[in-house]
């Protein structure tokens, strides 16, 4: 009865495990069937490298060049402000605080992540938007600026909690000898601790990212949602994902907007597969 019931769960999670592919690889099917179709009226090339998004305008136009730019220059700013802040807390957590603290700031962490995007993005909008305007003196608040902030605040929590993980799993052994040659606390820190668990901290970063890219309410309500091309990081930006939530309620079935925003989803779909393959494969070298 024991090996049957053994049996039984084991068949049971390999199918989970299968399904869950399954249900991945038909999502992708799907996007690609549909996004595929825009190709009809547009070429490839313009589609990605077109620099005007017009999509209900006569003729329209779906060059989607604004909204890559406007997602990788967010993503950008977020990415600086979250890894820095981020790791540094992780090490701070991990090696610094005393056990007291460190619980109290692992609690503060995980509650920051339950947090809706759609309550940071007003946050934002009352708090953060006016700040930027008023401090840059911009007729606008709503910036890449203001997108990347709020995204980094959003992207620590993963950040701090995987770099953290790495950071203790760095064997004991190794402190043990950095200490045992001279080395000072923040020696060890730097110089063997850091550099131990950089496969696993980079694995946290490309987690991060992947937050930030493909978040969609809070940088909707605090970007701008301009689809131009941005020269600077203080100007209004439009982003993917902003786009599709935007605009896909008022695309008609089967039109060419329609297809348009399924190519969008596609692209999004591509850019965090490959993102979270990367962090997988940067945890795995840090378990071997």
């Amino acid at each position: 009865m024991r090996r049957l019931k053994e049996f039984v769960l084991q068949k049971i999670v390999l199918l989970c495990g299968v399904a869950s592919i399954l249900f991945v690889a038909l999502i992708f099917l799907f996007l690609v069937k549909e996004g595929l179709n825009v190709f009809k009226a547009v070429s490839p090339s313009h589609f990605l490298l077109g620099r005007s998004w017009y999509p209900i305008s006569e003729p329209a136009q779906f060059g989607i060049l604004p909204l890559i730019l406007g997602s990788l220059l967010v993503t950008a700013g977020a990415t600086v402000i979250s890894v820095a802040i981020g790791v540094a807390c992780a090490v701070y957590i991990a090696e610094v605080a005393r056990p007291a603290v460190r619980e109290t700031l692992k609690v503060g962490i995980e509650l920051l992540a339950a947090i809706p995007s759609i309550v940071l993005g007003f946050i934002g909008m009352v708090t953060l938007v006016p700040w930027v305007k008023k401090i840059f003196h911009l007729p606008t608040g709503l910036t890449a600026l203001s997108g990347s902030i709020m995204l980094a605040f959003m992207a620590m929590p993963t950040i701090v909690s995987i770099a953290e993980d790495a950071l203790h799993a760095v064997p004991r052994s190794y402190k043990e000898g950095a200490y045992a040659l001279g080395a000072t606390r923040w020696q060890t820190i730097h110089r063997v601790i850091l550099r131990a668990a950089s496969p696993g901290i980079a694995a946290a970063v490309m987690l991060g990212i992947g937050r930030v890219i493909g978040e969609t309410m809070a940088v909707m309500m605090i970007t701008g949602n301009a689809a131009v091309i941005p020269h600077g990081i203080l100007q209004p930006v439009r982003t993917l994902t902003a786009t599709i939530a935007g605009e896909m309620g008022e695309a008609a079935v089967g039109s060419e907007h329609y297809y348009a925003l399924f190519a969008i989803g596609t692209l999004l779909f591509v850019i965090s597969f490959g993102i979270n393959v990367t962090a997988d494969l940067l945890l795995h070298k840090r378990r071997s």
